[in-house]
């Protein structure tokens, strides 16, 4: 992570990224314009530009892109245990805090990182909403708030529940195609500036930006 500071009350974002203190974070990056908020717990991985996490958010080996919006609350990728063995307790693979031996089992470990969360480019996890391991959720897609993400999503789809489902897309497949293609997430912020009012009307955007 290139940089980590506790953001002033009313401060405005910047370039660099602004982490809360009150977080825990290891072996992460941040692109720009994020904002990582209070008492989070990221492990192993990375944001896309413009990406911000509310409090009390939890993220493990996960790839999430740009412009994704994260709720208080959400858990990716929570760690497993290894129900195989004859305990699922965390001593079996945490021996040298319980004094079971001189190193913990690394091959555990290894496996935790196996099947990476990935989350697209402008993806909205709600309130509350957990993300299992593996789970691929598509550009655009809306997770409802304290779904429980257990299958892909596809992109522009929006899904909730236990487990999520699919409820309905939030733009038809013509819109989604055009979006791709226009691909507005990669725009330089010169790009963005310059047409960011444009941005609240898709109809319009999709007929100036579209091929």
């Amino acid at each position: 992570m290139s940089m980590i500071y506790k953001p002033k009350k009313d401060e405005k974002l910047s370039v660099s990224p602004a982490v809360h203190h009150s977080s825990f974070i290891i072996d992460s990056y941040a692109g720009e314009w994020t904002s990582i908020g209070e008492r989070n717990k990221i492990i192993e991985s990375n944001f896309g530009d413009y990406t911000y996490t509310m409090d009390d958010v939890i993220v493990n080996y996960a790839e999430i892109g740009k412009f994704c919006s994260i709720a208080s609350h959400a858990c990716i990728n929570p760690v497993q245990h290894p129900m195989d063995r004859v305990t699922q307790h965390h001593m079996t693979y945490r021996k040298v805090d319980y004094g079971f031996g001189n190193q913990d089992d690394h091959e555990f470990f290894d496996w935790r990182r196996t099947n990476r969360v990935k989350i697209g480019h402008d993806v909205w996890i709600g309130h509350g909403a957990i993300i299992m391991k593996g789970v691929e959720i598509g550009t655009g897609a809306v997770i409802g708030s304290g779904a429980v993400v257990t299958k892909d999503v596809e992109p522009y789809t929006i899904a909730a529940g236990v487990p999520a489902k699919p409820l309905k897309r939030r733009f038809t497949e013509e819109t989604a195609v055009k979006l791709f293609e226009i691909a507005w997430w990669d725009w330089p912020r010169e790009k963005l500036e310059a047409h960011f009012e444009e941005l609240n009307d898709t109809e319009a955007f999709i007929r100036k930006f579209g091929s």
